[in-house]
C-alpha cells in the first residue's frame, strides 16, 4: 500500500559539494516507522532510520530526481515529495601548500593561507592537506569552500597580535573584539553568499592558550573559533571545531544555514582532556539568523550546547532581525546545557524545533530564557522526542540553570520576589506557545522542570505531552497561564514533586 507525497523533503540550499548532497525530511503524521528509503533516480540508494542522511559519491554538475519512501511496521509505504537537486561543479583547487604554507605546526602560516583563499575564484576550492597549519585570523569570502583533508588542522596562534581588532556582535551588543580564526569581512551594507567549510579535519582555535592573553591584554572581547557573518547559503559539514576562546561557532546575521555531520568540543577534546581556563564556550550560536538546520552533530560544551541568539536589550531590538525557522534533530549533545534560547533574544525567537536528540550528562535538555529588560518575543518552540540522562553532579541549580527543562523570565537572578510586579514596557519580554513532547529525562542536577513567569507578564500557552521527569527535585511553577499538562509524570528524589504558584490551566 501506498500514498503519495505524505510527508515532506526538505532542501536546505547551501547543503550540496560537487559529490554530496545532504536531506532531511519531516516525519510522517503517523506512529510505527521502521525505516526510510532514500530513492535517487528511481533506484533506491539508502537506507536509514533518522530523518536525515548525507548522499555521497555523486557526479558533479549533475540533476538528480530524489524522494524518500518511509516503511511502517505494518508494510504501509508512505512517500514524500519528490525534489531536483544538482551537485556543484568540480571546483578548481587551490591547496595552500602551493603558496608557501608548511604544516609542521611551527611556522605561521597566516600570510599563506589567506593568499591562497584570496587567488580563490568562484566556485573554488582551498584545499588544507594533512598536517598542522599554524595560522592567525583568516577572512573567507563569497562562492568559495575551505576543504581540510582527514589529519589536517588550523591550529589557531597563541598570539594576540595574529588577531586583528574588529567589531563584531558580542553577547548581543556590538563590540571591539579580537578577530576570529575563521571570519568573513563584509563591508557596509553588503552581504557574502555561497561559504563552505568541509572535510574530515579540524579547525582548533587554541583557546586555551589565547583567551588568557587576550583576557590580559583586554584590547578587545574574546575571539571565536569560527564567526560567520552578513552571509547566505552557509554551509559547515564534517568538520570538528574546538577549543575557543569563547562561543565556538557564531553565525551572526545569515540565512539558509546548513550544519551537518559536525563536531564541536569546547568542554575537553575528543579523549576527555579539560580544556583550562575556558568559560562561555558555548558550542553553536544562530543569532539573528533565518532558515537555519542543524542535524547529525555531535557537541561536548562547557556551556550552551546550542544557543539560539538575536541581539540583547535595546540594541537588539533595534535592530530588530529575529532569529526564525530553526531545525534542530538527530544530534547527540554531552556535557554543557543543551538547547538553549535566549538569553539574548531582544530580536524575537519563532519557529524552532528541537527533535530525536540525545543528552548525555548535559544539565538541561531545554532553556529558554529572557529576563526583565530584553523586550521581544520567544514563541513557537517544540522540543520533542527527546531523552536526557545526567549523572554529573558537577552542576547544580542556580541563577544561570534551573533545571532539566526550564523557561525562565528571572535568570541571571541569584534573589528575585515572583510575585512582586514591575510596569509593564518594552523591556518586558513575553513567551508563549512552548511545547515538550514525548521527553524522558532523569537528572542528578536539581529541578526537573522549572517555570518561572513574571508576574505582570506570565508565561502563555505551555504544555507538557507525554513526559516523564526524574530530578533531585520534581517540578516548580510561578506565573504561568495556560498550563497544559498530558500524560505527565513527575518524581523527586527530594521534597514534594510540583509545587505551583499562580498557574492556571
Amino acid at each position: 500500500m501506498s500514498r503519495e507525497e505524505s510527508f515532506t523533503l526538505l532542501v536546505p540550499a547551501s547543503a550540496r559539494t560537487a559529490d554530496s548532497l545532504a536531506l532531511l525530511w519531516e516525519k510522517p503524521a503517523v506512529s510505527g516507522v521502521r525505516c526510510y528509503e532514500v530513492h535517487v533516480d528511481n533506484t533506491m540508494m539508502a537506507s536509514t532510520e533518522t530523518t536525515d542522511i548525507l548522499l555521497r559519491g555523486l557526479k558533479p554538475a549533475r540533476d538528480y530526481t530524489i524522494h524518500v519512501v518511509a516503511c511502517l511496521a505494518d508494510g504501509t509505504l508512505l512517500q514524500s515529495n519528490s525534489v531536483c537537486l544538482a551537485t556543484k561543479a568540480q571546483p578548481r583547487v587551490f591547496d595552500v601548500t602551493s603558496c608557501g604554507a608548511v604544516g609542521d605546526g611551527v611556522q605561521l602560516n597566516t600570510t599563506a593561507i589567506q593568499a591562497a583563499i584570496d587567488a580563490c575564484i568562484p566556485g573554488g576550492l582551498v584545499k588544507i592537506p594533512p598536517g598542522v597549519f599554524l595560522t592567525g585570523a583568516l577572512f573567507l569570502k563569497s562562492d568559495m569552500t575551505l576543504h581540510l583533508d582527514e589529519g589536517a588542522t588550523l591550529l589557531g596562534s597563541p598570539d594576540t597580535k595574529d588577531y586583528p581588532l574588529m567589531d563584531y556582535r558580542w553577547e548581543g551588543r556590538e563590540r571591539t573584539c579580537y578577530t576570529s580564526l575563521i571570519n568573513t569581512r563584509v563591508g557596509a551594507g553588503q552581504r557574502l553568499r555561497n561559504i563552505t567549510i568541509e572535510g574530515s579535519g579540524t579547525i582548533d582555535a587554541n583557546g586555551t592558550a589565547l583567551r588568557k592573553r587576550e583576557l590580559a591584554e583586554a584590547a578587545g572581547c574574546p575571539s571565536r573559533a569560527v564567526c560567520i557573518r552578513d552571509t547566505d547559503n552557509v554551509y559547515l559539514q564534517g568538520i570538528t571545531v574546538r577549543q575557543s576562546p569563547a562561543w565556538c561557532v557564531h553565525l551572526i546575521y545569515c540565512n539558509d544555514v546548513c550544519v551537518t555531520g559536525v563536531r564541536i568540543n569546547t568542554r575537553c577534546d575528543e579523549d576527555g582532556n579539560w580544556y583550562e581556563d575556558i568559560v562561555n564556550g558555548d558550542g553553536l550560536n544562530p543569532d539573528s539568523c533565518r532558515d537555519v538546520h542543524i542535524f547529525d552533530c555531535d557537541i561536548t560544551s562547557e556551556d550552551d550546547c546550542i544557543a539560539i541568539k538575536s541581539g540583547r536589550d535595546a540594541e537588539g531590538r533595534a535592530v530588530g532581525i529575529p532569529t526564525e525557522n530553526v531545525r534542530i534533530s538527530n544530534c547527540r549533545f554531552m556535557h554543557g546545557f543543551g538547547v538553549a534560547m535566549g538569553s539574548e533574544m531582544s530580536g524575537g525567537v519563532r519557529h524552532v524545533l528541537v527533535e530525536d536528540c540525545v543528552f548525555h550528562n548535559t544539565f538541561s535538555i531545554a532553556s529558554v530564557k529572557a529576563p526583565r529588560g530584553r523586550g521581544a518575543v520567544i514563541e513557537d518552540i517544540t522540543y520533542r522526542d527527546c531523552t536526557l540522562v545526567n549523572e554529573d553532579p558537577h552542576d547544580q541549580d542556580c541563577q544561570w540553570f534551573r533545571g532539566a527543562l526550564y523557561v525562565d523570565t528571572f535568570y541571571g537572578h541569584k534573589e528575585f520576589d515572583p510575585h512582586r510586579a514591575e510596569p509593564r514596557g518594552e523591556g518586558t519580554p513575553l513567551i508563549r506557545n512552548i511545547l515538550f513532547q514525548n521527553i524522558t529525562l532523569d537528572t542528578v542536577g536539581g529541578n526537573a522542570i522549572y517555570l518561572a513567569g513574571l508576574p505582570e507578564r506570565p508565561l502563555e500557552n505551555i504544555r507538557l505531552v507525554n513526559v516523564k521527569a526524574v530530578g533531585k527535585r520534581g517540578f516548580v511553577a510561578s506565573n504561568v497561564r495556560g498550563l497544559l499538562l498530558d500524560n505527565l509524570s513527575v518524581d523527586a528524589r527530594e521534597g514534594q514533586a510540583m509545587r505551583f504558584v499562580n498557574v492556571t490551566t
